[in-house]
């Protein structure tokens, strides 16, 4: 099957053609038609699976016939990332190359005023992030009355960023006759009670099992401790052929560290997190894809939306807390039906709960990586606690055996320790010795008269 099979115009399909692509994936040969149709979509695919192909395509074939207005928008693209809303953007630019329609991207950190100005010349299509296009409404730079379109991509994405409420509001701006596509990485039952809110009888396309994992990528795991992580990941790039690979952090303030470390031993690598100006990031994002960086650090602000060409490696330095983040991490590679190979390094106990969670999750265990050490054994005896402590009257009887010993020690040495100053010397001078039986606590009892006391 090609895309003119689906019901796609001849220059769709010469757009596609010219980009490389042959035959539509398993998400955009069954979403097209029914999207031509104007039907409302329920979908959920494996990431790199072409999803944002099986949207942008058949909008651009409905919006190809009509006429925008300025600031009344004729479709609507919400994304949960700046990173993301590029994406699709950039997708949309390529894929309507035969088309004359406009477009415009409201993400944070960019200017209002080019924002303003795209709005005013009217936009077939508007492609943005549920804050700044907010943002643009409540200044009244935008009105949303118009949009017969409406896609929501990510939306489990959302759902985690908290941006349901934000998008509850937008949607209470549409017009109630609109057409509705909802996607999502996965089809959980929450994100099925969301989907609710939004489509109405829409058509429910899966393509792959939840959360699974392409065949096209090849999984390993490795262990290390927490200290001997950084060594681990540069043995990984050394003996891997790496020709670009995103390297996933936890925390963003642990990638300023790794982009320093890998630097300091003559690793070429650039870091994208969300602390970053938008042009920063986008200047980061642009060496990595045109391959003057073959590294990057990033947090998981990068996991969605990131398309590179031929993107060979993914490197988990830290294990994911959320196991379906790391489906979304080893998505960047293996796109496209290339292969690519991912490597998750992990340490401690934590890793070790994080691991089961993602293999439960994906239905498989990730392989060692050959020659690499299994996990450690679990420290049974430090979880616990309380069988290492010894009991309160256990200790006690310990301490007083110790001191009994202390005290028999000093007896026998004739308490010489105790007289003994700093110089060496046993008694000071003109100071009576203490006799070897010497107890008590008076001077009657013991017999022994300090030196003060004879002058």
């Amino acid at each position: 099957m090609n895309f003119s099979d689906l019901g796609l115009c001849p220059e769709l399909s010469q757009a596609v053609a010219d980009l490389g692509y042959t035959a539509p994936t398993p998400i955009q040969e069954k979403s097209i038609p029914y999207v031509l149709m104007g039907r409302d979509i329920l979908g959920s695919a494996q990431t790199g699976t072409g999803k944002t192909a099986s949207f942008t395509l058949p909008m651009i074939e409905i919006l190809a016939s009509g006429r925008a207005k300025a600031r009344l928008p004729r479709s609507l693209i919400l994304a949960p990332t700046r990173e993301l809303a590029a994406q699709v953007a950039d997708s949309f630019q390529k894929f309507s190359t035969y088309h004359k329609l406009s477009m415009a991207l409201l993400i944070g950190g960019v200017s209002f005023a080019d924002q303003n100005a795209a709005l005013d010349k009217g936009v077939d299509v508007l492609i943005a992030t549920p804050g700044r296009l907010l943002d643009h409404f409540e200044r009244g730079k935008v009105l949303l009355t118009d949009v017969k379109i409406l896609v929501i991509d990510e939306a489990d994405r959302m759902l985690d960023m908290g941006f349901i409420p934000d998008v509850e509001r937008i949607v209470g701006l549409l017009p109630p006759l609109r057409q509705t596509l909802f996607f999502s990485a996965t089809l959980s039952d929450d994100i099925k009670k969301l989907s609710d809110k939004f489509v109405s009888n829409p058509k429910v396309i899966e393509v792959a099992p939840p959360a699974s994992t392409a065949d096209t990528v090849a999984q390993h795991l490795t262990w290390t401790n927490p200290r001997g992580k950084r060594e681990a990941l540069r043995d990984l790039l050394r003996s891997e052929d790496v020709k670009n690979a995103v390297i996933f952090c936890n925390r963003k303030r642990d990638i300023s560290t790794l982009v320093t470390s890998l630097k300091r031993h003559e690793f070429d690598a650039v870091a994208l997190h969300g602390d970053m100006t938008q042009s920063a990031r986008l200047d980061a994002l642009q060496k990595f894809k045109d391959g003057e960086v073959p590294l990057m650090i990033a947090s998981d602000v990068a996991a969605r939306g990131l398309d590179i060409a031929g993107l060979s490696h993914v490197f988990n330095f830290d294990v994911p807390g959320n196991a379906e983040d790391y489906v979304h991490r080893i998505g960047r590679t293996g796109r496209a039906g290339k292969s690519g190979r991912a490597f998750t390094i992990a340490a401690g106990d934590d890793d070790r709960k994080y691991v089961g969670a993602i293999e439960k999750l994906i239905g498989k265990a990730i392989p060692l990586v050959e020659g690499g050490e299994a996990a450690p054994e679990k420290d049974t005896a430090r979880k616990s606690g309380k069988a290492d402590k010894p009991k309160k009257a256990d200790a006690k009887a310990d301490t007083n055996a110790t001191a009994d010993k202390k005290t028999e020690s000093r007896a026998e040495s004739g308490g010489k320790g105790r007289g003994r100053s700093r110089r060496g010397k046993e008694t000071h001078a003109g100071e009576l010795p203490a006799p070897p039986d010497c107890k008590g606590n008076t001077l009657k009892d013991t017999g022994h008269v300090p030196a003060f006391l004879l002058r």
